[in-house]
């Protein structure tokens, strides 16, 4: 009864490289199987279900599950084109972080700027909406959006650079109230949800730019799986879908299965949170030492 059905030299060969860790995971189907044998049947909760109603519940619960239990953060890393611009991956959902990475190998956040937007431009002649052409709104380019945006998140440098100086002697000791967001150097960006593209500052042309994001985890076959953590939040999470879409199931049954949904899914979130007691010392005790 082994869950193991490859061989130690079948597992370690270089031909099984892409399935290295594989054990820690159970497929979609793997769990949609199983819960049709334990949990539907005669003398059972859930006398008949069908197997497409499943698989609707298990894909939900992996898309649920991505968004704040799951391991499922992705990351891109791109060289910034001249264009200062960054396709949004095809599986994004949304990003977690962007950050810039340097020769020293160590990753410096980048935070957004709401100072801007991409606008459509319309189409016009000398003022007056043109009707004629094919399409009354032309998607713009975004160039003279960017270079706005660029002169903004350049404004301490230069033209600006003679002025500096001189307000700051001006000003000694009496600049108060600086925007947490501004008070960097590590860059900015700004992401055009319509057109699917991050626009970046100008300074971080031709730099190493990382988009750690998630996805739903319904992207490939690949991806639809399970960790063993999260095995049991899943199937609960498939019966409450199941029994809270019947018109004749008892209200206090319902109940029990939420609150069980509740209960595992929270049990599988502690569980990946990966909390080791010995990090978790080194930490506090960090807290603890005394500054000189």
């Amino acid at each position: 009864m082994g869950l193991l059905i490859k061989s130690q030299m079948g597992y370690y060969s270089a031909l099984n490289s892409e399935n290295y860790g594989d054990y820690q995971f159970v497929t979609l189907d793997s769990i949609i199987n199983a819960f049709m044998v334990v949990y539907v049947g005669e003398s059972k909760l859930i006398n008949k279900v069908n197997r497409t109603d499943v698989q609707f519940h298990a894909m939900r619960a992996i898309q649920e599950f991505s968004y704040d239990i799951f391991r499922s953060v992705k990351a891109q890393e791109i060289e910034v084109p001249n264009t200062l611009q960054m396709v949004l991956p095809q599986d994004y959902v949304n990003y977690t972080k962007l950050t810039t990475s340097g020769s020293d190998g160590i990753e410096r956040v980048l935070y957004p700027t709401g100072k801007t937007s991409n606008p459509f431009a319309i189409t016009q002649i000398d003022g007056v909406y043109d009707y004629n052409g094919s399409n009354l709104l032309e998607q713009s380019t975004g160039s003279d959006t960017l270079t706005a945006y660029n002169a903004s998140t350049n404004s301490v440098s230069g033209d600006n650079d003679s002025q500096a100086d001189e307000y700051y002697s001006e000003n000694l000791g009496g600049r108060y109230g600086l925007d947490p967001q501004h008070a960097q150097d590590n860059g900015t960006f700004y992401i055009d949800y319509s057109r699917g593209l991050i626009q970046f500052g100008s300074d971080l042309a031709g730099q190493t730019i990382v988009l750690h994001y998630i996805s739903d985890g319904l992207g490939t076959d690949g991806e639809m799986v399970v960790h063993k953590f999260a095995e049991e939040a899943v199937y609960k999470w498939i019966a409450y879908g199941v029994v809270s879409s019947r018109s004749n199931m008892p209200e206090y049954i319902v109940q029990r299965f939420k609150k069980e949904r509740f209960a595992e899914a929270r049990k599988a979130k502690i569980r990946l949170s990966n909390i080791k007691i010995e990090e978790f010392t080194q930490i506090l005790k960090g807290l603890s030492k005394p500054i000189k």
